[in-house]
């Protein structure tokens, strides 16, 4: 036995390593079972997403680049980065675990890829911080932890070049959504909402929070893409340096204004606005959500690029991709927030009409109207929410 628990080799994208056997044994959920070196194979699909983003961003470099993963856990992200795609001159890969360095360093060599990857045994700022220093930095970091970011966003800001891509993942989807209120306010600096759009608040809130990290540094951000997925949201972002940059960027943060009476609501642009609490639609009170980023969530050109360049890629979730990146690219150019249908119906006491039949006569009135990834029963629209109720009514008299 190479390692004093038991372990199973997986396949992975173009990766074969291997992992605890209890980290396969996953229960509902995004809890996994006790294991001596974590690996979820639930994520999959984000270190798939992963790929393709790098790819895309590799393509738009046109130059070779170093990429970090200061939580690297078994390896297989990382590793995966240096054999799918071309561009990537180093990988350096980092976990605090022990064990967690043992077997990454087992499958660095086992996949061929130890002449570019720096394997190190660190807690992670600490970590960044060695690279934090000009002509240290990396090109690519990707912040994938279990829980919040938000304690490592600053070290991997300082550890980033300037257009450089920082990937981040948060599973503290609870926290961002509402179901602990307190909890989001206190690590990001934000309120949110238990609304129906919760898991667009909680990209925008993760969003903001990494605009606003970067701002301290005289640092602007500029979304590539975005995804709420299954248990956790991602995020990916390049920075820029310069003062007036930044100072755009804080520009793009505001407040969300919902009325949960009647549906209703508005944007307000500013992080210190003079916010008018009275529903204009009903004269409700209303709550509000934020500060949070109220610009694109998605960079609409770049994931076309992501959608071609899944052409060239292999053993990854093509058709889930696929599906992905087209109901992304048809929100991409709606307003901030969605309905979700039933949940307006079920105020109403009416049937639920098809969600494409509701698209459709938005469509016919002049409004924008899309599906939304972010939820199944979702609909992107600029339209009122009184439209909107005017619509599924009319609908349901058919």
């Amino acid at each position: 036995m190479l390692f004093d628990y038991s372990t199973d080799a997986v396949r992975e994208g173009s990766a074969e390593i291997l992992v605890p056997k209890a980290s396969l044994l996953t229960t509902e959920g995004n809890k996994l079972t006790t294991a001596p070196v974590f690996y979820n194979p639930a994520m999959k699909f984000n270190r798939d997403v992963a790929v393709n983003v790098l790819r895309t961003y590799s393509n738009t470099l046109g130059e070779q680049f170093s990429v970090c993963e200061p939580m690297t856990g078994c390896g297989v992200r990382g590793i995966r980065f240096a054999l799918e795609v071309d561009g990537v001159r180093e990988v350096f890969l980092n976990d605090l675990n022990p064990k967690a360095y043992e077997l990454c360093l087992f499958n660095v060599r086992k996949n061929g890829v130890n002449d570019r990857a720096t394997v190190k045994n660190m807690e992670a700022n600490i970590f960044l911080d060695e690279y934090s220093m000009p002509k240290k930095r990396f090109n690519v970091i990707d912040v994938d932890p279990f829980g919040s970011p938000v304690p490592y966003l600053d070290s991997a800001v300082r550890a980033l070049r300037s257009r450089g891509l920082l990937a981040v993942t948060a599973t503290d989807v609870a926290s961002l959504c509402g179901v602990y209120p307190e909890a989001c306010l206190r690590k990001y600096g934000g309120k949110t909402l238990r609304t129906e759009y919760c898991h667009e608040i909680a990209v925008r809130l993760l969003i903001g929070y990494i605009a606003k990290t970067a701002a301290k540094y005289d640092l602007g951000i500029q979304v590539l893409f975005s995804h709420s997925t299954d248990h956790y949201i991602r995020v990916y972002v390049t920075t820029t340096r310069g003062a007036e940059l930044a100072n755009r960027c804080i520009k793009k943060l505001g407040y969300i204004l919902h009325c949960f009476n009647c549906f209703h609501r508005e944007i307000s642009y500013g992080v210190l606005p003079h916010l008018d609490m009275r529903c204009k639609e009903c004269g409700g009170q209303m709550d509000v959500a934020g500060p949070l980023w109220l610009d694109e969530f998605v960079n609409k050109k770049f994931c076309l690029k992501m959608l071609a360049e899944l052409d060239e890629m292999k053993s990854v979730d093509k058709a889930r991709l696929t599906r992905l990146l087209n109901l992304i690219l048809e929100e991409a150019d709606g307003p901030q927030t969605y309905y979700v249908v039933s949940r307006v119906c079920d105020k109403l006491n009416l049937r639920t009409p098809k969600k494409m039949s509701v698209i459709d006569t938005l469509h016919g009135m002049g409004y924008f109207a899309s599906r939304t990834h972010f939820n199944a029963n979702g609909i992107r629209t600029d339209a009122p929410a009184s439209v909107i109720k005017e619509t599924v009514a009319k609908l349901f008299d058919r």
